[in-house]
């Protein structure tokens, strides 16, 4: 026994220390910078005209891709980018407010994808994500989670952004890691989103570079700019009053001439024709064509703002000694959008369900556009215009929508500094790229579970050699029944264009599967897609659209996504929503998916203590003043307002509520003659027809809810400014569907889950 005593002391044992991950030697940093929504002629760099002095000094030092393709869409060309996959191979083949029940398009990144940061966490990196997630599915955007697809579940160790497709720019809908918090500072002290964005990322930077510089770091940076709602300070637009009066055809022109002379678009390239639904500028009556510049001189100063910006991110790198170490890349997610609609809109949001304000009232607040009162975005010849020289925009196949600016610079590892490269690559090729820059060979088992191949090829190659053998032969599309494939130098497209018309009204392209036609180009020759040879070569479009079915089936692509049928069988997500519950002040934001449908109308109650002084206050308040809702006293009389497509409606008892304890209710009864009602007590004292649609464009993009006792951001109603916190007591809101869908037990479960009772 004395032998087993003397083993067991720490004197004559051998330690076995617990490794760590070690990055291989030379490992680069990585600065992922993705704009969103950003055309092939928006930047600079790719011929704008407009200043983007920052990011065209990364191009300067390092190279410009002219054929680099994503998947049309935010969510889709997110997941590519990350997880090294095809977009339907990961489940996301549109975005995730329009998740579907199939395979291919549930909104949720299988573990047989590790993600990027995933990867490069486990081969010594540090990784951290600012700005736009829009990966993880919209009923999965609450405080319970999961969080599985938040970016820290997918490998990220810090995040500092918004989890939805955009958000208010004036008084965004934030997220620290795992936890919604508020923005630091009001729109009125002069917060921006972009401005703070940046700050975040270089303070991550640093702190790591500090902690232990030895380390290297992926640092993914995706503003919310250009999305819309296109907002940024007057000073940033005076710059360019007058620029774009001449119209979006002069425009493009003059990009156009600029790509040529920079050697964006090779020689021989033609200007592809103005589509028959996008107006001629001449055409337009003069106060149009006045308020369509202002929507593009807004789009110019709000691009370079976020320059600017960026500018100072660069500038970091320089600063802590680490730009020659970093390999920077600067990427658009699609082409530029045409979501604003034929004139534009001062609520982007509406104009998804096809409400627009009429064009003399978006005159009339010309000088809002731009500013916290509206959620612009411009008129889709701006977006054809800034796809120059290409067809079409965002959500298709065609050039315009996939073909986007990327801008690569790596110190001294690029040879031809300021040169533009030719070979054909894919999003899915920046996965392999880095991997392949770290010395990291994408894993066959993560977690125990079996990765799936990966798609990317790495693109390492034509950064040392101009002439690099082309590395992609074969690339599919597909994004809302928009379909498209390339192979060796030619593309097959559909005309699947929905819903657009040109100026006598009649509908252009085709909506139906069954008479789609496939228009066919010889890329090699043809740069921008301006000669449809399909009708003298049938064989090969024939040869194409095969080969399409094929990738498709291999990707997870069907069934074709088909509007409106498709919105039919949308992910419902954990849990339905629930047919009441009780929220309780202090909390934060309640998110959609946790909040009983209001649709078929609702039935609020706030139990509340007024002192003998009377109170003021926020009961309950949803969304903001581009579409929501709230329930407050002021001056002790209850009052609500409702933001609405044509206006605020607001209605407001005559009578204070006295002191004591009461009820204090809100009813919303839609139909023909909808009206909203006030009750003290469970008796009405207030009623007002309700006209008009009640939307919350926040609720399904930004992540933005249910605020209890307080609002915060943009006050749905100019009747406070926010927190305006309730000055009395108010113990708890009870908020009831219209419909309600859960049977009576499991609404007392619920109610006492909810309230603690």
């Amino acid at each position: 026994m004395p032998s087993q005593r003397l083993t067991s002391r720490v004197a004559t044992s051998e330690p076995r220390f617990i490794e760590y991950p070690r990055a291989a030697a030379g490992a680069p940093n990585v600065l992922m910078v993705v704009v969103d929504d950003v055309g092939f002629a928006q930047l600079g760099c790719f011929g704008a005209g407009f200043a983007t002095p920052n990011i065209d000094r990364v191009a300067a030092a390092g190279l410009r891709y002219q054929r680099f393709h994503v998947t049309s869409v935010c969510s889709a060309t997110r997941a590519a980018l990350l997880t090294g996959r095809n977009h339907h191979a990961v489940g996301m083949g549109v975005t995730q407010e329009a998740a579907l029940g199939f395979p291919g398009y549930h909104g949720r990144i299988p573990r047989s994808a590790a993600a990027l940061p995933r990867v490069l966490r486990d081969h010594g990196y540090n990784t951290m994500a600012v700005g736009k997630w829009h990966l993880t599915p919209k009923t999965e955007y609450s405080a319970a989670g999961p969080f599985e697809r938040w970016p820290l579940g997918l490998g990220f160790e810090r995040f500092y952004g918004f989890l939805g497709a955009e958000t208010n720019h004036w008084a965004p809908e934030l997220v620290r890691d795992n936890t919604h918090i508020e923005p630091p500072r009001t729109p009125e002290e002069g917060y921006h989103l972009t401005e703070d964005l940046v700050d975040q990322a270089i303070r991550m930077i640093q702190d790591q570079q500090q902690a232990e510089a030895r380390k290297p770091f992926l640092c993914y940076v995706a503003t919310g700019a250009a999305h819309a709602p296109h907002q940024v300070a007057e000073e940033w637009v005076a710059p360019y009053r007058g620029a774009f009066d001449d119209g979006w055809e002069a425009w493009r022109e003059r990009a156009f001439r600029r790509q040529l002379a920079e050697g964006i678009v090779p020689p021989g390239t033609e200007l592809t024709e103005r589509p028959p639904w996008v107006p001629a500028w001449d055409s337009l009556p003069a106060d149009q064509r006045r308020l369509f510049a202002r929507y593009m001189e807004v789009f110019a100063g709000f691009m370079t703002h976020t320059d600017h910006h960026l500018g100072r991110l660069f500038d970091s790198l320089d600063e802590l000694g680490i730009a020659d170490d970093t390999l920077v890349m600067v990427l658009s997610d699609n082409g530029a959008s045409a979501e604003g609609g034929p004139t534009g809109t001062l609520n982007e949001a509406a104009g998804w369900l096809g409400f627009t304000e009429d064009v003399g009232t978006a005159i009339e607040r010309i000088d809002d556009i731009g500013g916290p009162e509206a959620n612009n975005h411009y008129p889709f010849g701006w977006a054809w215009a800034g796809n120059a020289p290409f067809r079409l925009w965002k959500r298709y196949a065609w050039l315009g929508g996939v073909r986007t600016p990327l801008v690569v610079r790596w110190g001294d590892r690029l040879a031809d500094p300021g040169g533009v490269r030719p070979q054909f690559c894919h999003v899915v090729d920046l996965y392999a790229t880095v991997l392949d820059a770290a010395g990291v060979t994408p894993p066959d088992s993560v977690d125990g579970v079996t990765q799936q191949p990966v798609d990317g090829v790495s693109m390492l190659a034509g950064f040392g050699d101009p002439e690099a053998a082309e590395h992609r032969a074969l690339q599919y599309f597909e994004m809302m029944g928009s379909r498209g494939i390339y192979h060796d130098g030619w593309k097959a497209v559909t005309d699947h264009v929905a819903n657009q018309f040109d100026e006598r009204a009649n509908l252009v392209g085709s909506f139906d599967f069954a008479t789609d036609r496939w228009s066919l180009f010889h890329l090699a020759e043809d740069f921008s897609e301006a000669h449809d040879l399909a009708d003298a070569h049938p064989d090969r479009v024939r040869r194409l659209e095969e080969l399409w079915w094929a990738e498709a089936g291999r990707n997870q692509v069907l069934p074709l996504f088909e509007f409106p049928d498709s919105m039919a069988h949308m992910h419902p997500g954990e849990f339905p929503p629930p047919a009441s519950a009780v929220y309780r002040p202090g909390g934060g934001p309640v998110q959609e998916s946790q909040l009983p449908v209001a649709l078929g109308g609702f039935d609020l109650r706030a139990y509340v203590e007024v002192p003998d002084a009377g109170a003021a206050g926020v009961l309950a308040a949803l969304g903001d003043r581009h579409g929501g809702w709230a329930l407050y006293l002021l001056d002790g009389r209850p009052a609500a307002t409702f933001a609405l497509l044509a206006g605020p409606v607001r209605v407001a008892a005559a009578d204070p509520v006295p002191a004591g304890e009461h009820v204090v209710g809100l009813r919303y009864e839609p139909g023909r003659t909808a009206r909203v009602v006030l009750a003290v007590d469970g008796r009405d004292v207030a009623e007002q027809p309700l006209p008009g649609l009640m939307f919350f464009p926040n609720l399904s993009t930004a992540g933005a809810g249910l605020l209890i006792g307080r609002d915060r951001g943009l006050a749905v109603s100019a009747d406070y400014r926010p927190p305006f916190a309730f000055t009395g007591r108010l113990d708890r809101v009870e908020l009831r569907s219209g419909r309600p869908t859960a049977a009576p037990d499991d609404e007392t479960r619920l109610r006492a889950a909810v309230s603690g009772d």
